[in-house]
């Protein structure tokens, strides 16, 4: 079991260096810095404020799901990271890129992955074929965490899966006297 640990850890640190290192260019540098905000707090809780006060039902409905999983998927982030506290790459392993103002707090799970990743659950769940862009479009900021230094692959792979899980089990038991009401 410690030689499958090992290795897989192996793997991760080298996938993370991949992304890290070889990735790298003035361009993917423009475009990764910029799509990590979308996972941001200030995003993603604006974002889903504004589609759940003042869209119409449905997708007024499909803002408030997403602003309770973006809330609630990030009450174990925060025990995870208290619990679990990995270092981030850029701390742990030297030559690591990273851009302005890296963060120092624990790594895992990634908060940007998990917030990206519950908000579009709800959109996915209302209108299916908005899973063509927003899955790809929260894999990316997952991916720019990698790219910036930040976060390991099973940081953001543990984000994700929670974020996602979270909002999914928040949209199967949303009340079904709430589906077609907005609450404002």
């Amino acid at each position: 079991m410690t030689r499958l640990l090992s290795w897989l850890l192996q793997c991760e640190r080298q996938l993370f260096f991949w992304i890290n290192h070889r990735m790298h260019h003035r361009i993917t540098s423009f475009v990764l810095y910029s799509f990590t905000h979308l996972g941001g707090a200030t995003f993603t809780i604006a974002c889903s404020s504004l589609i759940a006060l003042f869209s119409p039902a449905p997708w007024s409905m499909a803002g408030w799901q997403a602003l309770l999983a973006l809330g609630i998927s990030h009450i174990p982030v925060v025990l995870i990271k208290k619990v679990y506290p990995r270092l981030r790459p850029h701390v742990a392993m030297p030559d690591i890129r990273t851009f302005r103002k890296p963060l120092v707090d624990h790594s895992f799970p990634s908060g940007h992955s998990t917030a990206a990743f519950s908000i579009i659950v709800p959109f996915i769940a209302l209108v299916p074929q908005l899973g063509w862009i927003l899955i790809p479009a929260a894999g990316i900021v997952a991916l720019s965490r990698m790219y910036l230094g930040l976060h390991y692959p099973s940081d953001c792979l543990a984000g994700a899966i929670l974020g996602a899980g979270t909002a999914a089990l928040i949209v199967s038991l949303w009340p079904s006297n709430l589906m077609d009401y907005s609450f404002v």
